[in-house]
Formats: C-alpha cells, structure tokens, sequence
C-alpha cells in the first residue's frame, strides 16, 4: 500500500505526528497477511491521533553473539543489545529486521525498540564456555550501540565491562557522541589492543544530517568524538557510509579532511544499500524533501547496480560498480591516501583473552 496524500487511504503519517522521525510512512511488515492504512472518515479523527512516541520492549534472550559468514566484512561475530534504532536513519539496511517482530520497517523500526538487559550477563556466559575461540566482536553492525536509550539502560556500558575483564577485542561502529562517555572503558582497554572506534559521518551540512539522520549526533558532535577518543589514545576511524549520488558523495574529500584533522587514523566507505522495504522507503523520504533530485539519484543509483535499485550480490553490495561507483571508490582512495588514512590498520588481538576463575575456586600458584 502506498503513502498517501492528505485525506486519502494509504500508509503516509502526518508530518506533525512523525515529527523527529526520518520515515514518512508506516507500512505493514512484509510477512504480515493484511495492510493497514490510514484513513479519514471524515470526522477529522487523524487530527487527534497524538505524537508518535518511542516504546522499548524488554527482550529476553538465549544468547548474545551472533555469527556471520559474509566476505563483505571483515569480522564473524557480532553483539546487537538493541533493535530498532531512534536515530531514524533513512539508509539503515537494518530497517527490514523489523518484519520478524511483524512490525513496520518504517516509523516502527524508530519508535518501537527491543533491548536486551541482560545482554552482558549472557555474554559473560558464553565466553566462559570451554570451546570459546576468542575473535574480534564487532558492535553496531545492525543498530547503533549508544542510540538514545542506551543513556537509560547501559547496556553497551556493561557489555565492554564485561569484554575488558576478559581481554577479548571489540570494534565499534556508532554515530553517537555517548561512546566518549565509555572512555574510562575503553581507553584501558585501548592500551591492550582491544579496541577501536569508527565514527560514521555521512556529511558536515547540519540541515541534510538532521533531515536524514534526524535524532542522531550532529556533524560537529562526530568530528569532537572523534577528538575525545583520539586524545584517550583510543584508535579511531572515520566511515564515510553510506554515500548517496547526488546527495552526499561530493562531500567525500571534506568529510576526510575534517576528520583527520580531528584525530581519525583510518577511513572506510559504503555506497547506499537499498535491500527489501527500504527502497520503498527512501524514494518516500527523497520524494517528500528532495523532490527536486530525486529523478537524478535514483537514476544514479540504477547505474551503480546494472539497472536494479540494488543488488545483493557480494562484492558489489557494499561498493557498486560502474562508471560512477567507480570515480566515487578512486575520489576515496586518493583523498585518503592523500591524508595518511589508508593502510592495512590497526589490528586487535586476542592474546590477552582470559577465562574469569568462577567464584569459590581455588587458584593455582601460577594463575
């Protein structure tokens, strides 16, 4: 079902009541066997329908670490204490997560959120079993680790507690300035080579950051994490992800120069992913407040995909090909190349990763 205009049926909200959030729409998850749609019956009953609000629904579950075996990325276990993110992206490739719970991958993914409070109570678990092969954790692979509801519970927080007490590496993607908070965790931990930090910055112009990313850190809060985390001794890249045609990519240069000299050591990007629902969803938003680009990023983005707004293949998903995606890719390299934030990079070890003696044991005189 479509979004619809003022007064007709479909699945667009008022801009009052969706104020703060990036999706226009709210459309059925794709499993769910009927659609729902707003409808005004004529006695102005939408007028009264209040302001969306965020809900956080308390989740228990079996286990903590989540594994993968994508090529496209460079780890194979991941911890997610949270889904669903108030941040609001417009881009996130995790909004299609939403359809498991039989939930909207729009205006639900922002305001309906899960978290997992005894995530660090799990973890501890299960890296204190006997067959556990310590290898790099990665945080933020499916919604943003310090999102706003990590200030209330802190379970991020407790998660690094509990991986620094035993010496296992992490890396974390966010694009919130609460990771600064956590210093006192991380920088320690930093010292043993068990950490790094990579902010996402997908542009420096406050009014595109807010309008596409519209409850998440501004630019200048990015680039002064960035700052914090590089003077704690914490290594830091910046992720310039995802790029859209058009609309961000000719920032690429700025972005790089602005977070070098804020203390970034190494740089990464991502070409837009439009998987599932969240084509459908950015052609709303970019129709909705860039009515006049839209034609020309879209266009753009079929170029980079063989004429498809997205292909799911590996090795293409992340970086596109073409004409385009490939002036884009050689604009990165050289910019970074230029600014010192290539190379292979930092990489954690696990030689520090020890097994916690349970309580009540007796150690042995070498432990």
């Amino acid at each position: 079902v479509p979004p619809a205009l003022d007064g007709e049926a479909g699945t667009g909200v008022d801009s009052e009541r969706r104020r703060g959030r990036g999706a226009v729409s709210n459309a059925a998850g794709r499993f769910e066997p009927a659609a729902r749609i707003l409808f005004d019956d004529g006695w102005q009953s939408l007028e009264d329908l209040p302001p969306l609000q965020t809900q956080v629904t308390e989740e228990r579950a079996r286990t903590v670490i989540t594994r993968n075996q994508s090529p496209d990325v460079g780890f194979d276990r991941s911890i997610n204490a949270y889904r669903g993110c108030e941040h609001g992206c417009i881009y996130c490739f995790a909004r299609p997560t939403h359809a498991y719970h039989g939930l909207s991958a729009g205006l639900d993914f922002e305001t309906r959120l899960f978290v997992k409070p005894d995530a660090p109570e799990l973890l501890a678990r299960e890296l204190s079993h006997p067959s556990y092969q310590p290898r790099v954790i990665a945080m933020g692979t499916n919604t943003d680790p310090y999102q706003p509801i990590e200030k209330r519970y802190e379970v991020t927080r407790r998660i690094l507690a509990v991986l620094a007490e035993f010496g296992h590496p992490v890396g974390i993607v966010t694009k919130s300035g609460l990771v600064a908070r956590d210093i006192d965790i991380l920088a320690p931990m930093a010292e043993r080579g068990l950490v790094k930090v990579a902010i996402s910055i997908t542009t420096l112009d406050p009014h595109l950051a807010r309008t596409m990313e519209p409850r998440a850190a501004s630019p200048h809060v990015r680039l002064g994490t960035i700052r914090r985390l590089a003077e704690a001794g914490i290594p830091t890249a910046v992720l310039t992800a995802p790029l859209i045609p058009a609309l961000n990519d000719m920032e690429v240069e700025r972005i790089l120069d602005a977070a070098r000299a804020a203390g970034a050591s190494e740089a990464g990007y991502v070409m837009l992913r439009l998987p599932l629902e969240i084509a459908d969803l950015f052609r709303e938003w970019l129709v909705t407040h860039f009515p006049d680009k839209a034609r020309h990023v879209l266009g753009l983005i079929r170029q980079m995909h063989g004429g498809k707004e997205y292909d799911s293949s590996f090795g293409k998903r992340m970086r596109g090909e073409g004409p385009y995606a490939w002036t884009v890719g050689r604009r990165f390299e050289i910019a970074a190349r230029r600014l010192g934030l290539t190379g292979r990079g930092l990489k954690l070890t696990t030689s520090h990763f020890r097994r916690p003696a349970p309580a009540g044991i007796q150690l042995s005189l070498f432990d």
